[in-house]
């Protein structure tokens, strides 16, 4: 027990922006906090939920409060899947050879192709949330959900695929194999069992799955650009499945 709650801790320290209670880190756990992301993504979506209820509460103007609902999850994990967005959009566009694509990726420097990338983002992200109109607490549910799916793909993602050479996950035994996947599925299909749970036709939890296929779609379109699976691509593939999410949460409503 000691080992999953020094994983969770490893996770919230180093995922979520909120200063940790705990503060620890033991490389032979680094399995444990690996398949505990999801539930920093919980602690993330449930604060995005009532922060978007609270907008509402406040009648702020549904423009404004689209600006401000979208970056809110992404302000919560300290900006770190943004970050990894960017740096694969930058590397993957650049359409040079795989050393120097691998080269960009670990750059600092932000390049045009990021910026392009960022714009678009902020753009599709801000038109779905405008065009989604939850009402209440209960209505603001996926917003809850979607980062537990996202993190769960990616999660599952960095235990099965082969990681680069670049990536500190290289060196993980890669335990726990079976469980990320069992996780992963548990978190995809929540939005359906929660959207029957409150008597809601199960298209309207379509969201998690698709959440969850656009996770993976990213994972292979980066993870074949660069040849390996890295912290980069979990963060680009989290920063896709959320917006495709959102999208599905617009078009369904």
């Amino acid at each position: 027990m000691t080992g999953w709650l020094t994983g969770f801790f490893m996770a919230w320290g180093m995922f979520f922006i909120v200063p940790c209670p705990v503060l620890l880190w033991s490389e032979e756990h680094r399995e444990k906090m690996l398949l505990q992301i999801p539930l920093i993504g919980l602690l993330i979506g449930s604060l995005w939920m009532l922060w978007a209820w609270l907008l509402q509460l406040a009648a702020c103007p549904l423009p404004i409060r689209a600006a401000l609902v979208f970056p809110a999850a992404h302000v919560l994990s300290g900006g770190i899947h943004l970050d990894g967005y960017m740096d694969c959009c930058d590397a993957i566009l650049s359409r040079r050879d795989l050393q120097t694509r691998r080269a960009i990726l670990k750059d600092s420097h932000v390049g045009s192709f990021a910026v392009m990338a960022i714009a678009f983002l902020f753009l599709l992200s801000n038109g779905a949330v405008a065009s989604w109109s939850p009402k209440g607490l209960s209505g603001c549910l996926p917003l809850a959900l979607i980062p537990a799916i996202s993190r769960s793909c990616s999660s599952a993602a960095l235990f099965h695929l082969k990681p680069m050479d670049t990536s500190s996950y290289r060196q993980m035994k890669q335990s726990y194999k079976k469980a990320s996947l069992l996780v992963m599925l548990f978190f995809a299909l929540l939005p359906l069992a929660a959207a029957l749970w409150m008597g809601l036709s199960p298209v309207k939890g379509l969201y998690g799955p698709v959440c969850m296929v656009s996770c993976w779609l990213a994972i292979g379109i980066a993870s074949k650009d660069l040849q390996g699976m890295s912290g980069d691509v979990s963060g680009f593939a989290i920063t896709v499945g959320e917006l495709c999410a959102l999208l599905c949460l617009a078009l369904l409503h």
